[in-house]
């Protein structure tokens, strides 16, 4: 069993020491008014400053039926009594304020983007403190780079202060790359992740991996994580945010749907059997998710980003949920370090041509990642 990440160790100080920019926390507010949003629709925003969310996630949760419903009822609650609700229940996990506003703040970034990164983690414990947890450490570091050891914190808590590392790197020697292992909990909707960097200047890299829940294509057994990969691109009109897993569904959206009831698409997911299944439970026991495309071109896809936030940051290879040590790898990359200056103005010429692009019959409007 691996107590720990697989890495060289030099000497280990307090991440909280080595990072010394604290979290920089969005207000409510200012989360209703951007478009962009994640990969999924598990809820979605409104003006008047409310959000409607699946009712099984607010207070009212039903055991998962035996045969999954077509639908279940939605609640629509306001946000601020959304993140009020969530930081309390958060709290309750033992967490300090500094850490809470960091999941707080990854979550409904997600939530308030219809990603279903978000608040699904408080009501399936997928937020759940090790009691054993010691602080995170950074294990070996160079100028350009850093290594951290976990120490069974939250997920999001480390990468987020990774990222932050690797934003002052880049800033300071035009790349940053931080790699994370020995955690056990989600770090959420990766482009969360990229669009803080990309709002800093810089291009971003974020790769996750997670335990043994999507099958290889031509295979029945679960190898990789969901294995999301998240892209952030600053350009002269706002950043360009890619957040995409490499799975066909994710596995908080599998307990999203049997914790209200609810079938899922058909094709995303197989049984133990290998047959296609639109129940979520025959999926989490025994099953496996499929790969967005089922074939190879997204396996490989997968398979790459299990090599580079696996091995390479020093995480779990093999049973990944019983070792607790999930992996991950942020880079940001100043485009000053090829000396173009104009990059950002630049890009949003590309971005505008694909924005004007000669529109197919029946297209009204082509978006870039992360638009609706």
């Amino acid at each position: 069993m691996m107590s720990g990440c697989t890495a060289r160790a030099s000497p280990a100080l307090s991440s909280r020491a080595r990072v010394a920019r604290r979290p920089r926390i969005a207000t409510t507010k200012s989360r209703v008014v951007p478009s962009r949003r994640g990969d999924s629709t598990s809820s979605t925003r409104d003006p008047s400053g409310r959000v409607v969310v699946p009712a099984a996630l607010f207070g009212k949760k039903e055991s998962p039926p035996s045969t999954p419903k077509e639908s279940a009822p939605d609640v629509t609650v306001p946000i601020d009594e959304l993140t009020e609700t969530c930081r309390r229940a958060i709290k309750t996990y033992g967490y300090d304020d500094d850490e809470t506003r960091i999941l707080l703040d990854v979550m409904l970034y997600a939530q308030l983007r219809g990603n279903n990164q978000g608040i699904i983690k408080v009501t399936t414990k997928g937020i759940a403190r090790d009691p054993s947890a010691t602080p995170a450490t950074i294990t070996h570091e160079t100028k350009l780079s850093a290594a951290y050891d976990g120490g069974k914190n939250a997920g999001m808590v480390v990468l987020h202060r990774a990222m932050e590392n690797a934003i002052d790197k880049a800033k300071a020697h035009g790349v940053g790359v931080c790699g994370t292992c020995n955690t056990f909990t989600s770090t959420g909707a990766l482009g969360y992740y990229a669009e803080k960097v990309a709002n800093e200047g810089l291009i971003a890299l974020v790769l996750a991996v997670s335990p043994e829940f999507v099958a290889p294509a031509g295979a029945i057994e679960p190898i990789f994580g969901t294995n999301p990969i998240g892209v952030g691109i600053p350009t002269a009109t706002g950043p360009v945010v890619l957040d995409m897993a490499t799975s066909a569904y994710s596995f908080f959206g599998l307990l999203e749907a049997r914790t209200a009831g609810k079938k899922i698409p058909l094709g995303v997911a197989i049984d133990g059997s290998g047959s296609l299944t639109e129940d979520p439970n025959a999926v989490i026991d025994g099953g496996a998710i499929k790969t967005f495309d089922g074939g190879y071109k997204s396996s490989n896809l997968a398979l790459i980003v299990e090599l580079l936030a696996g091995p390479l940051v020093g995480a779990a290879v093999t049973s990944k949920m019983s070792e607790k040590n999930w992996g991950n790898l942020v880079v940001a990359i100043d485009p000053a370090l090829l000396g173009q200056d104009e990059f950002e103005k630049r890009a949003a010429i590309v971005t505008r041509r694909v924005k004007d692009a000669k529109k197919a019959p029946g297209t009204e409007e082509i978006f870039l990642p992360g638009e609706r």
